[in-house]
This record gives C-alpha cells, sequence and structure tokens, in this order.
C-alpha cells in the first residue's frame, strides 16, 4: 500500500479551489451530531473534502432497516456503533485525521464539549430528536458558530443556513411551548416551505410522526451531504453566497426542480401558519 499524503490524496480538488484553500480547509474543525443518514454522507463527504478534523457524536448501532440509506450499513456491521464503523471508513480515507468521538450521543452535559473549537456544526441528528437538535443550535448561536441543517426529503434536500448575528434557529422555526408532535410539524414545515417532495408520496400510511417512523431514499442523504458540503466550503473559505435563514434552497431530484425560500419571521409568518394547520388536518385525516 503506498505511503498516504494529503496534498497528492486530495490534489483533484484543486481548480475548484486553489492549493492555498485546499491547507486552510486541512486546519478547520467540523461538528455533526448523528452519523445516520444524512450524518455518515456528511462525514465521509468533508473527509474527501480534505477538511482536518472532526467532532462526531452518535449513540446508535448499525441495523437492518439502515440499509436503504446509510454510509457504513453493511452486513458486516450490524450491531457494531455508528461512531465506529464512521470514523473508521474516514480515516481510511485521511489517516491523519483529528476525530473526537462522543459516543453517548450530545446532550447538556457535553454539547459545550462537543462544539469547543470547531469552526461550523453540521446536523445529522434523527429528524425525530427534537430536544437534541434544539439544544445544539441554541449553543451554536451562543457560541457564535456557522451551523448548517440539510434536510432529506423525498428524493431530494432542503437546506437552511443558520449564522451569527442573523435569525436563530427557534427564532425561525418557533418550536418552544409546543408538544412533540407539533413541534415536528413545524419543524418540517419550516424546512420545507416548498414541500416539492409531496406530490409523488406514494403511501401516505408510511408518514407516522406519533410512531417515530418515516420514509427514506439514499438519493436525498447524498443530495443533502453534497449541498450541505458546498454551503460548508463556502463558509469556512469566506467566499461564495451563503444564504441565512429566513432563506433557504429545496432540491428534488424526482421533479427536477430548485427553489430558494425566504419566510419572513420563519414559521410565524402567516403562510407556514397555514402550512401548519393544513399539515395537522392531514396527518389526522389519514
Amino acid at each position: 500500500m503506498s505511503q498516504f499524503d494529503y496534498h497528492t490524496a486530495f490534489s483533484r480538488n484543486i481548480g475548484w479551489i486553489t492549493q492555498e484553500e485546499q491547507d486552510l480547509l486541512r486546519t478547520k474543525r467540523v461538528a455533526i451530531a448523528g452519523l445516520g443518514g444524512v450524518g455518515g454522507s456528511h462525514l465521509l463527504t468533508l473527509t474527501r473534502l480534505g477538511i482536518g478534523a472532526f467532532h462526531v457524536a452518535d449513540l446508535d448501532v448499525f441495523e437492518l432497516p439502515n440499509f436503504n440509506r446509510q454510509a457504513g450499513a453493511y452486513l458486516s456491521t450490524i450491531g457494531q456503533p455508528k461512531t465506529d464503523v464512521l470514523v473508521r471508513m474516514a480515516k481510511d480515507i485521511n489517516p491523519e485525521l483529528d476525530i473526537k468521538v462522543f459516543d453517548q450521543g450530545v446532550d447538556a452535559g457535553n454539547v459545550d464539549a462537543f462544539l469547543d473549537g470547531v469552526d461550523a456544526y453540521v446536523d445529522g441528528l434523527d429528524y425525530f430528536a427534537v430536544d437534541a437538535r434544539r439544544l445544539v443550535f441554541a449553543k451554536c448561536a451562543e457560541f457564535a458558530i456557522p451551523a448548517t441543517t440539510a434536510a432529506p426529503l423525498g428524493m431530494g434536500a432542503a437546506v437552511l443556513n443558520f449564522l451569527p448575528g442573523n435569525m436563530s434557529f427557534e427564532e425561525y422555526f418557533r418550536l418552544e411551548g409546543h408538544d412533540e408532535m407539533e413541534q415536528l410539524i413545524r419543524f418540517l414545515v419550516g424546512l420545507s416551505p416548498a414541500m416539492l417532495q409531496r406530490g409523488y408520496l406514494m403511501v401516505r400510511e408510511a408518514v407516522d410522526l406519533a410512531a417515530h417512523r418515516g420514509p427514506s431514499t439514499p438519493m436525498a442523504c447524498e443530495i443533502c451531504a453534497g449541498m450541505a458540503g458546498a454551503e460548508v466550503l463556502k463558509v469556512l473559505l469566506g467566499r461564495g453566497e451563503v444564504l441565512a435563514a429566513p432563506w433557504g434552497r429545496q432540491f428534488d431530484g424526482y421533479r427536477g426542480r430548485m427553489v430558494r425560500t425566504w419566510r419572513v419571521g420563519g414559521n410565524r409568518n402567516p403562510i407556514q401558519l397555514l402550512a401548519v394547520r393544513v399539515a395537522k388536518y392531514m396527518l389526522k385525516s389519514r
């Protein structure tokens, strides 16, 4: 096996980025909470981009239902911790990586350490991990850490950036004071104001928020990683347009459409409030 060389391994990035920018990415540290459907793909994509250090958090093991979408999900890894598998895969790409692992997930007791010294945060938490997601984004706002969430929706993805000095996660989604079901609906509607994915959902019963279950596709997870990776690159290099919430983007591969969304006031916007009511009605009327 040939000896690893950072500059050779990531030389094909040069052109879209400069050598000086590649060297800068090597010094950057990114935090990723959740290494499941999107988080594992985020880690591998950013590793191939040449990011030099990560903080990663997950408390789950791989299971058979993960096979349709999750990087690291194989027969040979069933029952293994996702952190162990994904860190092994990332270090097989770049053995020089500096990775700090939080194998009990992220919570109030370790969130400060999880975000300590990081240059950007990428959300890979399970859709239903509402409390953990609110906690991490609140701390990112407190510590002035740029934070990106990329949600797999149908056969595409929606991306939102929460940047220092701009609208916060809570200001956008307005989850405080609502029960879990309402928070899940508000999160979905806030992520996807355009709802490009809604028109081709074939089995409505597959969406069961109360049971914490919903359909997924591998295409959506990979599109998430690509879109989030581009946002992180722009944030870390300080070039290119980075839209901050209440602006967002959604791309749908099935429909072949990209839209730029804008909801003044986030979920306080009258259009969003109507969308929340419609979503609640549709879920109750199934």
